[in-house]
């Protein structure tokens, strides 16, 4: 049976998560939901239920979203929130713990790995789907808008109307690393990239970039460029959701069993 626990990051938030247990604990992915998602949603729910097949999932409201506390930083200090659930998922026992992000959430799995490789959120894979490899993107139409949503206080008034709570603090200096930039830095951890070349939010210049990051660190990345995909977890389909719990299984199958004490 799924097991709910309040998580709270190393900064102080208090976030909603879920654990769906395997019936072993050599495996655990930690699915991180898009911008304005939660775990309870229909279209993370079919992201979890997919994944459960392959391994143990813990899922999260990253902050701002759903029933977690705080307010969205939209991509800089969720980091902590991967974190948090990544402990929890180590916590539940499980000796190999893979990231699994979409669009939002892909950008942050990559961050984490890259700044989180000395601590408790350390992970064994990374699976990004749909996500940007940029800051500031404004070359498709609903990005434009997604800006217009998040930066400007009318907004944001719309947006926690709608669930989600933006920051309205802005970043500091110097800006955080960027998701390609942080694929670049990946310490030896397996990658593996999935993206639609029918995704209306950042086209397949994306996808390349990080890969091409990820190759130059000298990590395993893999590159799926999914043919009328469209954008994360409401375009996934069930068959590609089994692809990755393979690809997942099969690239730390030499995790599983090592000491992470």
């Amino acid at each position: 049976m799924p097991e709910t626990r309040t998580l709270t990051t190393s900064d102080g938030v208090r976030l909603s998560a879920v654990h769906v247990p395997s019936a072993d604990r050599e495996l655990g992915m930690v699915v991180v939901h898009g911008f304005t998602g939660n775990w309870r949603q229909q279209r993370v729910q079919k992201v979890i239920q997919g994944l459960a097949a392959h391994g143990g999932v813990v899922a999260i409201d990253m902050r701002g979203h759903g029933r977690s506390a705080g307010a969205t930083t939209v991509g800089d200090e969720e980091v902590h929130d991967v974190e948090a659930a990544v402990a929890w998922a180590r916590e539940l026992g499980y000796r190999t713990v893979v990231t699994v992000g979409f669009s939002l959430g892909g950008a942050v799995v990559l961050r984490e790995a890259a700044l989180m490789a000395d601590g408790p959120g350390r992970v064994d894979g990374v699976v990004s789907v749909s996500a940007p490899a940029f800051w500031y993107y404004r070359g498709t139409r609903i990005m434009r808008i997604a800006h217009v949503m998040v930066e400007t206080k009318p907004g944001r008034a719309v947006m926690r109307l709608r669930g989600t709570r933006v920051s309205g603090r802005g970043w500091s200096e110097p800006l955080p690393i960027t998701p390609v930039e942080a694929a670049e830095r990946l310490p030896g951890i397996p990658l593996l990239v999935v993206h639609g070349d029918a995704d209306h939010y950042f086209p397949l210049e994306h996808p390349r970039a990080i890969h091409a990051a990820a190759q130059r660190a000298g990590t395993r990345a893999d590159l799926w460029i999914e043919p009328d995909l469209g954008h994360a977890e409401s375009a996934v389909s069930a068959e590609i959701l089994d692809r990755i719990g393979a690809w997942v299984r099969e690239c730390t199958a030499g995790a599983r069993g090592s000491d992470r004490t």
